[in-house]
């Protein structure tokens, strides 16, 4: 088996201290699309914009260090650690794709869903060969044709769909293929075995028709969060072969409530060190909580909040200090640091403060994928997907993502209160989140990383 594994930078250092800590919220509707659109190259056009990557020399150098030491780890404990070994690198994707895309997003509210991102390259990559498969093997770290990931992906997303009365975890994917299109048998068994995916038909020289086909099933699978995905140009060109889309939903309520009677319009000093007035929700609550510090000595706090259940959780990461500018601590976040706070945090009542907060980010992942080395399957010249279809010669014109997530205090949108509260102060330590933080949505028992984003304005 081949791997890959980047590197996880150092770990930081735990500092117990019952100080200032960040907040989280309720209960929240999250959704996120990906939509993925595949040309045939017999009619290119000249006009198409290829853009280029260049790795810098560092990164390059810690990809084949980390692979060979990665492959060497694997080899000397074997397989009873793979599962594990997977976790990390799953998780590492997803903080490696935030961290791209939140250098291009400067100072703004940001939402992305790695998973959702990665079953869509895990499915390219099944149907990818030679330097497309490659390139997509070394961005997520694993190679889908071994039955070990296989297994391990298919329990991680059989989890991810896994559903109760209090929470909604939902997990889908389609191909729409164009009319006539021949698929690889091998590549149409592995989608159809997929967790919630299927192979639908559809006709991209009528673009109105097939974009209302994909918002009705995008729609259906997103709760209705999400209606309107993809626009008539990115599908109405007739060298449209399949456009694939994904689709990952979450709404549940939290383990404990925040009321909404405490709620406060409390200030909340954004990058720029100006102040505006948040609607600021509030619980004294025991929450998980610990305190770190980067190599580069910056402290931050790490709380976690619980949704109904416990299977699924939010992170919350806040500078300790005011003057430590968030952009300073994201850099520091990895796979292995995500690990370390889970088993790190411990129990401790405290006044949590988290402001109510909804966002919505729309991207196109070109740049972003480039970035992390996936840049051939966006040629029309070098892209090969011959695993997904020997007619035709495929290639990745568009890669659409749009994430959604609303935070409020019983997890549904709340109506404006204008009667405020006094709230009782206690000795307990407190939390607020009342300048810009980092927050993840994670699941307890596979690790994997649903949602991820910040929160510069929660007014934006």
């Amino acid at each position: 088996m081949q791997c890959c594994y980047r590197g996880l930078g150092q770990s930081a250092q735990i500092i117990h201290c019952e100080a200032c800590v960040t907040a989280v919220t309720t209960g929240l509707p999250v959704v996120t699309t990906n939509i993925v659109v595949l040309h045939s190259t017999a009619f290119f056009s000249r006009d198409t914009i290829l853009l280029n990557y260049l790795a810098s020399t560092d990164v390059m150098w810690r990809l084949a260090v980390t692979k060979l030491f990665l492959c060497l780890w694997v080899v000397k404990k074997g397989g009873s650690h793979l599962q594990d070994t997977l976790k990390e690198l799953n998780t590492e994707f997803a903080v490696s794709f935030y961290q791209k895309l939140a250098e291009t997003e400067n100072n703004s509210n940001l939402i992305v869903s790695p998973a959702s991102v990665s079953v869509t390259l895990g499915l390219l990559q099944f149907g990818a060969k030679g330097n497309t498969f490659s390139q997509l093997e070394s961005a997520l770290g694993y190679n889908v044709n071994d039955h070990r990931v296989q297994e391990f992906l298919h329990r991680m997303y059989e989890d991810v769909t896994n559903s109760s009365q209090s929470t909604v975890l939902q997990l889908a994917c389609a191909l729409f293929v164009q009319n006539g299109t021949k698929l690889s048998p091998a590549f149409a068994q592995y989608v159809s075995s997929w967790v919630n995916s299927s192979l639908q038909q559809a006709n991209f020289s009528e673009p109105n028709r097939t974009r209302t086909q994909i918002s009705q099933w995008v729609h259906s699978q997103s709760g209705g969060e999400i209606t309107d995905v993809m626009s008539c140009d990115l599908i109405g060109s007739t060298l449209t072969q399949i456009a694939m889309v994904n689709i990952v939903f979450f709404k549940s309520t939290w383990q404990k409530e925040f009321l909404i009677t405490e709620t406060q319009n409390l200030p909340f000093t954004i990058a720029d060190g100006s102040t505006l007035k948040v609607p600021m929700m509030y619980q004294a609550a025991e929450v998980n909580f610990g305190q770190f510090k980067t190599p580069a000595e910056q402290r931050f706090t790490v709380v976690e909040l619980s949704y109904l259940g416990n299977a699924i959780s939010m992170l919350v990461v806040l500078p300790s200090e005011r003057r430590t500018s968030l952009s300073l601590i994201e850099p520091y976040i990895t796979a292995r640091g995500i690990a370390l706070w889970a088993s790190s945090l411990r129990k401790i009542k405290m006044d949590v403060f988290l402001p109510r907060f909804k966002i919505q980010n729309k991207f196109n992942l070109k740049t972003v994928l480039h970035t992390l080395g996936i840049i051939d399957l966006f040629d029309p010249d070098k892209a090969d997907f011959r695993g997904i279809s020997e007619q035709d010669s495929l290639y990745v014109s568009e890669a659409i993502h749009e994430a959604k997530i609303e935070v409020t205090e019983e997890g549904t949108k709340a109506s404006a209160v204008t009667a405020m509260v006094l709230l009782k102060r206690s000795r307990a330590p407190v939390f607020k989140a009342d300048r810009p933080f980092f927050f993840l949505l994670r699941q307890a028992n596979t690790g994997s990383i649903l949602f991820v984003g910040r929160v510069q304005n929660p007014l934006a």
